[in-house]
């Protein structure tokens, strides 16, 4: 059904009194007895002021709104920080299966066998690409990774009766979401600075970490696209002071079959299944933050666990659990989902952090001396790049939409000025990438009056972005 006022040339013009796309049964139900059943503020006084069209013009419609979406199904899509990346048909096909899609969340442990070994399986998967033994599935996000991470810490000083862990270190390259976390779990959020490699700066850590530090939340690689060279000196210094370190998982695409955080020292962290392990992830959603820690946090852990005894998979409660996270089981398509992708891939899973990293100083390496660039050393899945002098990061992203590409993230990370954030992922080939670096070059030989008027060719002009955050208008 068309809404009330979408597309108005289409109401203007398209629709005609008595056409019909589609004709409804007569409703079974006498007008009287209806009127009865539903509240009287629920009963339209009007008829709704819905065109009149058929139904390939409704059609069309729907489908040339669809055409104005971007997706990496239509073209590259460089979102630094988010690993949007191809998702195999296959996984799509897995998580379809009528045993896998239809099976209810209640249903009884015997009837749901093939369901409960896909969660044993994956979260072996998960511990061995970790380096970490115990696993949860449970959380429904990346954000919900972190929170029931530093909730399972804090209930272990808990636990312990060390009532004095009040901190969390955060590093300034940190993911926005890291000192939201600490502060919902009632901590305070302290910020690390940076040295001179775009690193966790170790002497400000140590003088920072006391007695009253919980942990400190280190994403790795960074969002710089820069490694912590210093990872494991930093653990020792946090667990010198009883102190726990968390990892960001969310830039694993990096790490795969290259780095396990239990060999840093890490002893909790979580996944993005819906990035580093394929599926779609746009507009919101679905996630999977699944979680693995050491054998000290694993009492900690959500309720449930799957375990095997036996020949049966079955859940059980972990001894200490913080409780449920999530509805039920977690989001079990996005689980099935990155079951199937590992699956595929098996020792080879490593390439893809291979191809990841390639393509990240590749394009580091072209746009070398057009832009500037302020950790130019090795990067890894991902390149912070800033515009040449004089320009803008907003309207080179604005210029890149003209020339077909969905902009690279902008103004983050926020320790670096003017930034633009680049991830091409593994799956870009060498041809997508030169002409995506083409239209970069391009850009930063324009004119800044040029580049202001971008874009000319999308389906809206630029918007007054300030306007549009003081005056949101969420619907039609």
């Amino acid at each position: 059904m068309l809404g009330e006022r979408s597309l108005g040339r289409l109401i203007r013009d398209k629709g005609r009194k008595g056409r019909r796309g589609y004709t409804l049964p007569k409703p079974d139900v006498d007008k009287t007895d209806l009127e009865q059943v539903l509240p009287q503020k629920s009963l339209r006084k009007e008829k709704p002021g819905l065109p009149e069209v058929d139904e390939p013009t409704a059609i069309r419609h729907y489908t040339n709104l669809s055409r104005k979406n971007w997706g990496i199904d239509t073209n590259f899509y460089p979102l630094g920080s988010c690993t949007m990346k191809h998702n195999p048909r296959a996984n799509e096909a897995a998580a379809a299966v009528p045993g896998f899609a239809s099976l209810h969340p209640l249903q009884p442990e015997k009837g749901a066998q093939g369901a409960l070994r896909v969660m044993h399986e994956l979260q072996g998967f998960l511990s061995e690409v970790s380096g970490l033994p115990a696993v949860s599935l449970q959380p429904m996000a990346g954000a919900q990774g972190e929170l029931t991470s530093i909730l399972m810490v804090k209930r272990y000083f808990e636990d312990a009766g060390d009532e004095g862990r009040t901190t969390v270190l955060v590093p300034s390259t940190a993911h926005g979401t890291n000192p939201a976390t600490a502060s919902m779990a009632d901590f305070k959020s302290v910020e690390v600075g940076l040295d001179e490699h775009g690193c966790v700066d170790v002497d400000e850590l140590r003088a920072l970490v006391d007695e009253t530090t919980a942990a400190l939340m280190i994403t790795n690689p960074n969002t710089c696209g820069v490694y912590e060279r210093n990872i494991a000196k930093i653990a020792e210094v946090l667990h010198e002071k009883g102190a726990f370190l968390y990892m960001d998982g969310a830039n694993m695409n990096a790490n795969l079959g290259r780095m396990r955080p239990a060999d840093a020292a890490v002893d909790i962290m979580h996944f993005n299944l819906h990035k580093t392990f394929s599926t779609p992830h746009g507009g919101g959603g679905p996630g999977s933050g699944a979680i693995a820690c050491s054998e000290v946090l694993a009492p900690f852990r959500p309720d449930p666990v799957v375990e095997k005894e036996g020949e049966l998979y079955r859940f059980v409660c972990p001894e200490k659990t913080i409780g449920r996270m999530s509805t039920f089981h977690g989001n079990f398509g996005v689980v099935l989902k990155a079951w199937n992708y590992i699956k595929m891939h098996g020792p080879e899973l490593r390439d893809v952090t291979d191809m990841a990293v390639l393509n990240a100083n590749y394009v580091r390496a072209r746009l070398r001396g057009a832009y500037r660039i302020p950790y130019d050393e090795l990067c890894k899945h991902e390149v912070v790049v800033q515009p040449p002098k004089g320009k803008k990061a907003l309207d080179i992203a604005k210029g890149l939409i003209d020339h077909g590409y969905h902009p690279p993230t902008v103004y983050f990370p926020l320790v670096v000025k003017e930034a633009m954030l680049i991830e091409p992922t593994e799956t870009e080939s060498k041809e997508t990438l030169d002409d995506f670096v083409g239209a970069m070059l391009e850009l930063a030989e324009s004119g800044q009056e040029e580049l202001e008027e971008a874009p000319t060719q999308a389906p809206t002009r630029r918007l007054d972005e300030t306007r549009a955050a003081r005056q949101l208008k969420a619907r039609w």
